[in-house]
């Protein structure tokens, strides 16, 4: 809402409209003259803000992300694979995923690609799986049909969108990074506001480049406004093995080796070089934490008592971020924690 403060007892005429989340804006004599809302480092280390939610445990988060790759690598395979196993609930590459509502747009297929892709994987589909061959662009209605979506289906986690270039206009080369940015902007806007999983198939370009990111096609405003960048690549388009390339703002750079079945049409989780292991193991708390649960098998206490009961020195609120950025990990190796009434349980 908008809050407006009058000064009557003045003679000049000043007030100020407040916006939420945006900058203060004062008025004096009918001059606009506009303030950054600032929050203090205090402050905002008082905040009580969620923990981010990850559709797939360390992997995908919510936000919005691009997953490129060649043409006919097997994006959309892999892609039809995820949105069944989060829509079910099971798990993704042996990592536990967040069961919801999932909408796949497959724009450069029809019902019976679908129907025959689906038929590998599964013989009964979810009835939170849905699946669209057609949208308008972003310049039409695109936003607006997808926020009804997930008004109608309020528990849905993630949208899939294949391809990208599939519901955008044609882009001039003068402005094709603002466009590019203000594209992926606005797709990570609904993302944002409804804290889902939104994923936009792409494409890579044939030039080769030590790093896989910056051979997405399109300027670097597509990879600079999404949270993360998803690259599949083979050394040899007739290998089965590939590598699949994570860079984002709340994932663990990685590369993970994954395998494609052509019985199953799976693509099957290899090996990872994920740095996640390492930094928990490096990480005095956590290991602290790890070795009272092994122990103790569990606590129920409020977050200072446990920081008090592993000692070295373990403060309440480090404690706590821990806990959030290492959630999916942990739960991975049986240890979650949870908020009861009159403290915190281990």
């Amino acid at each position: 809402e908008m809050m407006i403060v009058n000064s009557p007892d003045i003679q000049e005429s000043i007030f100020r409209v407040i916006v939420p989340e945006q900058t203060i804006v004062e008025y004096k004599d009918g001059v606009k003259k506009e303030k950054i809302k600032t929050i203090s480092g205090e402050e905002l280390m008082k905040l009580d803000i969620p923990p981010m939610k990850y559709i797939v445990s360390s992997l995908i988060p919510q936000g919005m992300h691009v997953v490129s790759g060649p043409s006919k690598i097997g994006k959309s395979w892999l892609l039809l694979l995820l949105c069944l196993k989060v829509a079910k609930g099971e798990r993704f590459w042996n990592l536990r995923t967040e069961k919801g509502t999932v909408l796949y747009l497959c724009l450069e297929d029809g019902l019976r690609r679908i129907q025959d892709r689906l038929s590998e994987f599964t013989e009964e589909a979810p009835d939170n799986l849905y699946f669209a061959t057609s949208a308008p662009s972003l310049a039409e209605d695109l936003a607006s049909q997808i926020e009804n979506f997930i008004t109608e289906h309020p528990d849905t986690v993630m949208i899939v969108i294949d391809t990208l270039q599939k519901i955008r206009e044609g882009c001039g080369e003068a402005n094709a990074y603002a466009d590019d940015y203000k594209d992926i902007g606005n797709l990570k806007s609904i993302a944002d506001k409804n804290n889902i999983a939104l994923m936009v198939v792409h494409h890579v370009r044939k030039q080769w480049s030590d790093d896989p990111h910056q051979m997405v096609i399109g300027t670097t405003g597509i990879i600079g406004a999404a949270d993360t960048s998803y690259v599949l690549m083979k050394e040899k388009i007739t290998d089965d093995v590939a590598k699949f390339y994570v860079r984002g703002r709340d994932v663990e750079e990685q590369v993970l080796t994954i395998k494609f079945n052509p019985e199953s049409k799976e693509w099957v989780f290899v090996s990872s070089n994920s740095p996640i292991a390492d930094a928990m193991k490096n990480d005095k708390v956590i290991s602290l934490l790890i070795n009272f649960i092994k122990k103790q098998t569990d606590f129920i206490g409020t977050a200072s008592e446990l920081a008090n009961t592993l000692g070295g020195e373990t403060k309440a609120n480090v404690l706590t971020r821990r806990l959030s950025r290492y959630k999916n990990e942990l739960a991975d190796m049986g240890i979650e924690d949870s908020v009861v009434e009159n403290g915190w349980l281990a």
